[in-house]
């Protein structure tokens, strides 16, 4: 039975704090029902969303090309999640200044660009989840906290990554007390139980793989377990649970980043699972179908959102083959013109282990899309010779606002979170 008990807080009178924040009070924690104790049973229009939802992705995965060769495009993603999740009010790293920090890393070059590294750092934990996990592998604590480690690695917080908390957390109001807080999640001393029952749940098959990530999400974010970086590892369990499934061997539709959009009907309905009493009660069963009903429609939203991306990419490179003329079948330029929406900002030698060939026959390829305008050289770090696709890194940039609009097109309504600015790419 889910309830609320109440607690004491007790304020630190000699902290030096202003007086509000050193006040005592009772406050309510929230004990939700195990996941284990659980049955779900799912309405039939919100049924009908999941295997809509589940069809587009198995279409996207089937169908996809220059997404699920690009690995540039999964960690671009994972870094608008990582900005969107900041704490860094205003924190702008646009898609040309995060590949050249990567490049520029790959390179050997002292990180110049802290911000961006830090953003490298949270995508490097957000892709060791995701590829951590495939069709049947099981989701284990260790791997959560592994994973939670990875986030806070370099940060202000890194003693506390790896760790579940051992102290009372809560979500809004006061930074110093829980008394005006809008959410208090389980007592620390409840966690690890919570998060074992968790594990067992995302190891199962009995219900829709959507939904089933939903439920896992909304699970995650109830226990928020960690002092820090709740927000990002409920996102990763997302992508696990629809890895682990086969539901997206290939492409992981960017379906956190809809929901990050239409962040004031995410939580609601996220709170909105949050029922008291039974869990066969009118409540329990109205309130997870409210959120399941959301994720579905946030993951085709995000399904839509790549698709046309997809298709914006191939159309690319075919304007690009046109410009050229006759390009040799595997050639060096042929392979090349296929990788570059994995790497939009490359040197020769990349170039060279990109596709598997020579240096020189690389260094060929790259000075005729050069040539050709599909390339312009830049310089990264102090002294390096590197090639962009600029053209590339726009439609990116272009992608990550077309997410952040509640409806998919910032013409009609313009981006509901900080993304980088229409036109030259940051």
């Amino acid at each position: 039975m889910a309830k609320v008990i109440k607690r004491r807080w007790v304020g630190e009178h000699e902290s030096g704090l202003p007086r509000r924040h050193r006040q005592s009070c009772e406050y309510e924690v929230y004990i939700p029902d195990a996941l284990g104790e659980r049955t779900f049973a799912l309405d039939g229009p919100v049924a009908a969303d999941v295997t809509e939802a589940e069809t587009a992705i198995t279409r996207l995965n089937l169908q996809a090309r220059a997404l699920s060769n690009s690995e540039a495009l999964a960690r671009l993603l994972l870094r608008s999640e990582s900005v969107a999740s900041s704490k860094i009010e205003g924190l702008e790293v646009g898609a040309r200044r995060l590949l050249r920090a990567e490049a520029a890393r790959d390179l050997g070059e002292a990180a110049g660009d802290v911000t961006a590294s830090e953003v490298l750092g949270n995508i490097d934990a957000m892709a060791y989840a995701i590829s951590s996990v495939t069709e049947g592998d099981p989701i284990t604590l260790d791997l959560l906290l592994e994973t939670h480690r990875r986030l806070l690695a370099g940060s202000r917080l890194e003693e506390h990554g790896g760790h579940l908390r051992d102290r009372q957390n809560w979500i809004g109001g006061s930074s110093f007390n829980p008394c005006s807080a809008v959410f208090v999640p389980p007592p620390p001393e409840m966690v690890q139980e919570y998060l074992v029952d968790l594990c067992e749940f995302c190891n199962t098959d009995s219900l829709p793989a959507v939904a089933h990530a939903a439920i896992a999400h909304a699970q995650f974010e109830t226990i928020h377990p960690f002092i820090d970086g709740n927000g990002r590892t409920g996102r990763a369990l997302i992508h696990m649970v629809l890895r682990r499934r086969g539901l997206a061997p290939r492409v992981l539709p960017p379906v956190s980043l809809i929901l990050a959009t239409w962040a004031t009907d995410y939580i609601a309905a996220l709170t909105a699972t949050r029922y008291l009493g039974s869990p066969t009660s009118l409540a329990a069963h109205e309130g997870l179908n409210r959120w399941v009903g959301l994720f579905a429609a946030a993951t085709k939203r995000a399904v839509a959102d790549a698709t046309a991306f997809e298709e914006r990419i191939t159309d690319l490179e075919a304007a690009w083959r046109t410009k050229l003329g006759r390009v040799r079948k595997n050639s060096a330029t042929d392979l090349l013109l296929a990788a570059l929406p994995a790497t939009p900002v490359l040197t020769v030698q990349g170039a060279a282990s990109l596709i598997g060939r020579s240096v020189q026959a690389a260094n060929e390829a790259v000075a005729r899309l050069k040539e050709s305008g599909v390339l312009r050289q830049v310089t990264i770090g102090k002294r390096n010779r590197a090639f962009e696709a600029l053209q590339l890194i726009r439609a990116f940039t272009d992608l990550e606002r077309q997410l952040a609009s509640p409806t998919g097109d910032t013409r009609v309504a313009p981006p509901a979170r900080r993304v980088p600015r229409r036109g030259e790419p940051k």
